[in-house]
Order: C-alpha cells, then structure tokens, then sequence
C-alpha cells in the first residue's frame, strides 16, 4: 500500500475499512501498522546504503553556523550537545512519500524536545525533527528497527544516551571555554606546538587531543568539524559519529562528504555544513551563552 494514502485511511470509519481479494484491513490493525511500521521494507530495492551517520551538534557554536545569526535562540534548559541527525549515507533515492505527523512522536515529545531542539527562531522543533525525517528517516526506514517514525526518533534518542559526549569530554578535562584552545589530535612530534598555527593561541594553556577521548567510545572514524567566524577561529561545531546499519561504530565503507544536508542558496538562516577540524590548528569548544547565543565569547 502507498504510504502516502495511510493517514486517511487510519481517519476513516467503521472499524472494517476495505476489502481485497483474501485480505480484510482493520483501522486497528492499519493504525498500529501505520505507527510501528512494516517488517519487510529492507527487501525494498532502495535499501543500499551501508553506513549511517550519528550526528551531534553543540549548541555553544550552533549559532555562527548560520547565515542570519540574529534568528538564532538557544532555549534555556539546553545545556549540552543536541541531536542533529541520523543520515543513512549514499541512499541511492530519497522517500517522500511517507508523511510525518505530531502524533507519531508524541510519546517522545517530552525527550525529543530536551534532546533534539530547534535553534532557528522561525522553525518548531516539530518542523526540525519532520525535516529530518522526510530527508533522513524515510531511507532508514528500510532497516526493522527504524521502519517508523517512532522507531527512527526511538533509536536516536537511544543513541544520545549512549554516547554521552559531555560527560567523556568532562572527565578528560575537556571544558567550553573562550580561551582554552583544542586540537584534534597531537602530532607524533609535539616540539612545535603552538608554532605554526594559521593563528596565535589565545591562551598559553596545554593543547589537549580531542580524538584520543572519544575514539574508545565512538569509534575512529568520528570527524570532529568545526565552523570558521569572523575572526578566523575554528570553533568546535559538530561531532559525527560513523555507524554500520546494525548500529555499531566504525563502518569504513564509505566517506561522508558529500552525505552532509545540502545547503540551498537564498536568504533563510540555513546552517552551514561546516568541515573537518585541521589537525595542526587549535579550534575552541565555546561554552553555551543564553543570553548571547550569537556571540558567546564576545
């Protein structure tokens, strides 16, 4: 059946609403079918996609990442990273055709909202998870254990919890700050740190290594990318995490370039989509700022 007639067959009454030749659908039946989705779509021959990308974004830069900065608000309860997505890589077609409604994700609402928020002032939050969905989830959906948009939102949510970046970053020491700067990892030679750096460090603390912390936990084929502002800085923008389809980390089939959500020209605020962190340059991991999202160090 084509998704695309389910909302309106779920709508309609009675309880029997049609007949094939040797197949009677109930609304129940069509309803929880809706809702949890189908079990053979991966038979479907758009499921081609191998890798999927985990990804995270830390509010702290969020807002530089766009074009109008002035559209940007970080709600006050957001104080961590927030879930951008979970993008099958190289999915040959994309599906439009299975619409997303509030009802499907209402018993996540509570944890989507904490987790998975929107910081464009003119897009709900509902609006950022249905886009995600539509360009995302649908091509996920050939995979069981995300055929639905309850199990898509279901599975990210999971994933949040399990790689749980602050806390990994927080024991190691790694802390937002302006003025501490980071680096991807150290060169087996570190006789010429802090030296030929495209700019000066701010600050004459160590330069701690990001990849060694999170790789045990995440995978080493996580790409740590960062945003350029007006001052030339590399800040820390984003986190991807490379997944297999069964959701284990490291999946080494493919690369991701050309997989991040293009960006269309025109005037909205569309986020950038930023790019690898260079491994010889400090970047900084800005703290959250509120009150001045747009520019949280000034």
């Amino acid at each position: 059946m084509h998704r695309s007639l389910l909302p309106l067959l779920v709508s309609l009454s009675p309880a029997i609403l049609f007949l094939l030749p040797g197949i009677i659908v109930t609304q129940e039946g069509l309803w929880e079918d809706y809702k949890y989705g189908h079990g053979d779509l991966d038979n479907h021959n758009f499921c081609t996609w191998k890798c999927l990308l985990f990804t995270l974004q830390w509010p702290g830069t969020f807002c530089q990442s766009l074009n109008n900065v002035s559209l940007c608000r970080i709600p006050p309860t957001v104080n961590n990273w927030t879930i951008h997505g979970l993008w099958p890589l190289h999915a040959k077609n994309r599906c439009d055709c299975w619409p997303m409604f509030p009802s499907d994700v209402q018993e996540l609402k509570a944890e989507l909202t904490e987790l998975w928020p929107s910081f464009v002032r003119f897009k709900s939050n509902f609006h950022f998870w249905r886009e995600e969905w539509r360009k995302h989830g649908a091509c996920a959906a050939c995979v069981e254990g995300m055929n639905s948009p309850l199990r898509y939102f279901q599975v990210c949510v999971k994933l949040r919890a399990r790689f749980n970046i602050h806390s990994l970053l927080e024991d190691a020491g790694i802390t937002p700050s302006c003025e501490r700067p980071y680096k991807v990892k150290v060169n087996k030679s570190n006789s010429d740190l802090g030296k030929d750096f495209s700019k000066p460090l701010m600050s004459s603390l160590p330069v701690e290594e990001v990849q060694s912390v999170l790789a045990p936990h995440v995978g080493d084929k996580l790409e740590i990318q960062c945003i350029t502002d007006e001052q030339d800085r590399e800040l820390w923008f984003q986190l991807k995490i490379r997944l297999n389809r069964n959701l284990t980390v490291g999946c080494d089939l493919c690369t991701d370039a050309e997989d991040a959500p293009k960006i269309q020209p025109g005037s909205r605020p569309v986020p950038s989509p930023g790019h690898p962190c260079p491994d010889r340059v400090p970047f900084y991991y800005f703290p959250i700022n509120h009150e001045r999202p747009q520019r949280p160090c000034g």
